[in-house]
């Protein structure tokens, strides 16, 4: 499963590339303007740091104003890949990116429908959102294992990226599902290493080093 990391913070995904593991980034319009800053400004250095997919917003609505900022994303670097909304026009320009090579991130997916008509209109990546189903008492995951299956029985190529990762057993659900990706916020991405044992274990070995001899 590949690692993505969901934020727009350049420390934050300067330290995420440090750990090695690290395949690609998401961003959206409020993780951009948690930054402060231009948000053209922000991608280039994201370009820079990440050698990746790189996922950038739209921020119209209609069918015209996608496909046109799809292609001005598009033609900042290869590397770009268009996030798309899961709505009426946001399909059809799906459609449209697929036929001129653009790769697409169809965002704000909450239910399979969505992603099989994503896949069918040749999404790159679906993305479904985990935490927020969660968050009105539905299972995130189940929608990962129900997508995953569709995608299997169809022989779709759309990768599964699983979105709105609230903690580390979403990412370990998501691996065990066969989940393509994972986009993953800084903090959890720490925390995925962090174990009591593992703490108290180092700790006993250096408390025990101290005694030996030299």
């Amino acid at each position: 499963m590949q690692f993505f990391i969901d934020t727009a913070q350049i420390d934050e995904i300067r330290e995420a590339v440090a750990l090695g593991v690290l395949d690609g980034v998401t961003t959206n319009p409020s993780l951009i303007a948690k930054t402060g800053r231009p948000f053209r400004e922000v991608l280039e250095e994201i370009l820079e740091i990440v050698d990746g997919p790189v996922s950038a917003e739209v921020t119209a609505t209609d069918y015209e104003g996608m496909t046109r900022e799809a292609r001005e994303l598009a033609a900042i670097h290869e590397n770009i890949v268009v996030k798309i909304p899961v709505i009426h026009d946001g399909i059809k320009a799906v459609r449209w990116c697929r036929d001129e090579g653009i790769r697409t991130n169809v965002t704000l997916c909450f239910n399979p429908m969505q992603a099989l008509i994503a896949a069918k209109a040749g999404a790159t990546y679906i993305s479904p959102f985990v935490g927020r189903l969660d968050d009105i008492s539905s299972d995130g995951m189940e929608l990962i294992a129900e997508i995953r299956q569709i995608y299997d029985n169809y022989g779709f190529d759309t990768e599964i990226l699983v979105a709105s990762i609230r903690h580390p057993m979403h990412c370990v659900q998501a691996a065990l599902m066969g989940a393509d990706v994972a986009t993953i916020p800084f903090k959890v991405i720490t925390s995925l290493l962090r174990h009591p044992l593992t703490d108290n274990g180092l700790q006993r070995f250096l408390e025990d080093w101290k005694k030996v001899p030299r």
